[in-house]
C-alpha cells in the first residue's frame, strides 16, 4: 500500500465489511487461532476494526491488542469502538510497515485480507517476524490469493513455517 485508500472506498469497504460479519461472524475465525486470555495481538491491517470486540473478549482484561492501519480512517473507527465498548487494552498504530512494538513482545499477529496489497511485503515480513515471540502465531487470510501462493509467499524467505491450514486461515510460526 503506498498510500490509504480514498476516503469514500473505505468507507464503503467497512459498510460492506458489517454485512460480512453477519453472515461470518470474526469470532468464528479468531477460534481457528487459540487466542487465549493474556496475550498480545497485533491485528496487522486492521481496517474499520472488525476484529477488534471479538479479539478482546478473547484476550480479556489482560492481554492487550495492537490495531495497525495505514488508513487515519481506520485508527479512528478502532478508536471508536475501543471507546464506546471501553476496552482500555486496544492501542492504535498508524503505520504502513513499522510498528514500533518490542521484539518478541506479540503472541499473535492477524495478517488478513492485506497481503496482496502491500506496497513492501518482504518489510512488512520482518517487521512481524521481529515483533512475533518464538513461539508466536502469524494467522493469515487472504482472499485475494490461491493456497499455492499463500504459501510460497509466506515461507520463501525462511521467516515462517506453515504450522496448520484451518477452514478460513492458515497459521505460521516464526523459523
Amino acid at each position: 500500500m503506498d498510500k490509504p485508500e480514498p476516503n469514500f472506498h473505505f468507507k464503503l469497504m467497512s459498510f460492506t465489511y458489517k454485512f460480512r460479519d453477519l453472515f461470518s461472524p470474526r469470532k468464528n475465525i479468531l477460534k481457528e487461532v487459540g487466542i487465549k486470555p493474556g496475550f498480545h495481538v497485533l491485528d496487522y491491517g486492521c481496517g474499520p476494526g472488525g476484529y477488534i470486540t471479538a479479539t478482546a473478549e478473547l484476550v480479556g482484561k489482560s492481554g492487550k491488542i495492537y490495531a495497525l492501519d495505514i488508513h487515519p480512517l481506520a485508527i479512528q473507527m478502532v478508536q471508536n469502538i475501543a471507546s464506546k465498548k471501553q476496552l482500555t487494552n486496544v492501542k492504535t498504530i498508524c503505520s504502513d510497515c513499522k510498528t514500533g512494538l518490542p521484539d518478541n513482545s506479540i503472541d499473535v499477529v492477524l495478517l488478513y485480507d492485506i497481503f496482496h496489497d502491500l506496497n513492501d511485503p518482504n518489510g512488512v515480513m520482518k517487521e512481524l517476524h521481529r515483533v512475533l515471540k518464538p513461539d508466536g502465531i502469524l494467522s493469515f487470510s487472504d482472499h485475494h490469493m490461491k493456497e499455492d501462493e499463500i504459501l510460497s509467499k509466506m515461507t520463501n524467505k525462511g521467516l515462517f513455517r506453515l504450522l496448520k491450514k484451518g477452514r478460513k486461515t492458515y497459521s505460521f510460526l516464526k523459523e
